[in-house]
């Protein structure tokens, strides 16, 4: 996958990554949520990690993995009919790679306002970062506790294998496998095979 338009669909749909970072102990790994900076147009992406995840990542310091995983599942031989085949995973994926930017505070308090935002929804119930019983001092410690970052990747890589070396029947039989089980990556299958079709 190369096209930008597309990862960010992806990041998007995705929003929980696992960041990893090489560090003098070794390969570390930390799981959040992230979304794309809403100032930009590209893959860049923002976030928070808690205290101190940030200084076992090296964050700011050395470069940051971080791993996006979409819509995945098991693909059975059965689906190929009466043809010699084995199982295969299919999957949506992308690894965006680079030193992240640490936020300022008042970033950081942005980041995560948005965040509890769109996880929180916009409910007749829904309790944002700022609502009380949260008061200013509460939300000022929480901030205290994490560290925010901007990540403008300089490498990606992007995949995508949705069976697009099978025919449009086998494609289809597929899809209809995995509506009820996996409804997610079967719509993302269908909208690949819509694309090859329109191409």
């Amino acid at each position: 996958m190369t096209d930008v338009g597309e990862i960010r669909r992806l990041i998007d749909l995705s929003p929980w990554v696992t960041l990893v970072s090489h560090t003098d102990d070794g390969l570390v790994a930390s799981h959040y949520a992230v979304m794309l900076d809403d100032s930009r147009d590209d893959l860049t992406i923002v976030g928070h990690v808690g205290k101190p995840d940030d200084a076992i990542l090296g964050l700011g310091e050395r470069e940051l993995m971080v791993v996006v995983q979409g819509p995945h599942g098991y693909i059975t031989p059965r689906w190929y009919g009466d043809v010699p085949a084995v199982p295969t995973w299919n999957f949506v994926s992308a690894h965006l790679s680079g030193i992240p930017e640490l936020l300022s505070a008042d970033e950081n308090l942005r980041v995560l306002d948005r965040l509890v935002d769109r996880f929180e929804g916009r409910g007749e119930d829904a309790r944002g970062l700022y609502a009380l019983p949260n008061d200013a001092a509460f939300v000022e410690r929480l901030e205290r506790g994490t560290v925010g970052f901007r990540l403008t990747p300089t490498r990606v890589t992007a995949k995508r294998k949705l069976s697009q070396n099978r025919s449009p029947e086998v494609v289809e039989t597929i899809i209809a496998g995995l509506e009820e089980g996996n409804p997610a990556l079967a719509a993302e299958m269908q909208r690949a095979a819509d694309a090859r079709v329109r191409a």
